[in-house]
């Protein structure tokens, strides 16, 4: 499937730079790219990366108050696969997966149900739980004539490093409408926001896969969640969350892991590296969620008419 490239073998790190250099140079590209996939990843295949972020979700509504809906927690669990290529240098592929619950703002319960204060109807909650969550082809420190294409350059305060501005996009048909959107304007847009921030002295360091004291802050802004049964109503949805790396799964606060355990137990450790499955959204989800709701709701009524 990847052609020519050679896998990386679990127990070594070809991503690593030689044992003779003690630290990573941002002005090589090969460099540049272990460095950018120490903070979101490890240089070593099969090492399990976690992090945790927790924040507050508001309503935006044209000439309504801005309301407090939910509080959030969340996690990702990430591994990567590494490879080497002569022309194209060291690569990465990353595979995760992420859930994130809502918690009632006033409590702090993870919420099963939801009165929507527009509507005044009592809903079912559907909490994130995208699995998969992967790269769809390893990323390059080099493009295919062998040309640097990969950069390090964060701003740099004191002893750290931050970056900021990342800016995610996302417009695409929406799996929860029909054949027309280009048409009656129905596709799915929202825009992610992260920053991160880390020692620098931990990033250069060419003796470590990993970067583990990194601080992230991640915001969104999107449409309503499809299980807020909203309908066309005006209006947006904005996330404001902040977090960490951790050092292990064990780390993160009891309440998420006892949930996980729970009613998520796949998530307590990434996918394969070999995982090649669609991604998952939360759209795809609430689609599977909603069809399989109306074909049982189908099936007892023709068991009725029967």
């Amino acid at each position: 499937m990847i052609g020519h490239l050679t896998k990386l073998a679990a127990a070594t790190a070809l991503l690593a730079a030689p044992a003779m250099a003690e630290e990573l140079d941002p002005a090589n590209a090969d460099d540049a790219f272990r460095m950018n996939t120490k903070m979101f990843c490890s240089l070593e295949t099969e090492d399990p990366t976690v992090y945790y972020w927790e924040g507050t979700v508001y309503s935006v509504i044209r000439g309504e108050k801005d309301r407090h809906l939910f509080n959030v927690i969340a996690m990702n669990t990430r591994q990567c696969e590494a490879f080497e290529d002569p022309v194209r240098g060291v690569g990465s592929r990353s595979v995760s997966r992420e859930v994130m619950f809502y918690l009632d703002p006033e409590s702090g319960e993870i919420l099963r149900t939801w009165n929507n204060p527009w509507t005044g109807e009592t809903v079912d909650v559907v909490h994130v739980a995208n699995d998969p969550v992967n790269s769809r082809r390893p990323s390059w420190s080099r493009d295919e004539q062998g040309q640097p294409n990969s950069t390090f350059d964060p701003i740099v305060m004191g002893d750290h490093a931050y970056r900021g501005g990342g800016a995610a996009l996302l417009f695409y048909d929406n799996p929860l409408a029909g054949d027309y959107q280009e048409y009656v304007g129905n596709n799915y847009q929202a825009a992610e926001f992260l920053t991160w921030t880390a020692p620098l002295a931990d990033i250069k360091d060419a003796g470590t896969p990993h970067v583990v004291d990194s601080v992230i802050s991640w915001g969104r802004i999107s449409r309503w969640i499809p299980w807020m049964k909203m309908g066309g109503r005006e209006g947006v949805l904005v996330f404001y969350t902040g977090g960490l790396r951790l050092n292990s799964w064990d780390e993160m606060p009891d309440k998420i892991k006892d949930e996980i355990k729970a009613n998520y137990p796949a998530y307590v450790a990434p996918p394969p590296v070999n995982d090649d499955r669609p991604n998952d959204t939360s759209w795809t989800v609430a689609k599977r969620i909603i069809d399989a709701a109306r074909a049982a709701e189908d099936a007892a009524d023709g068991g009725e008419t029967e």
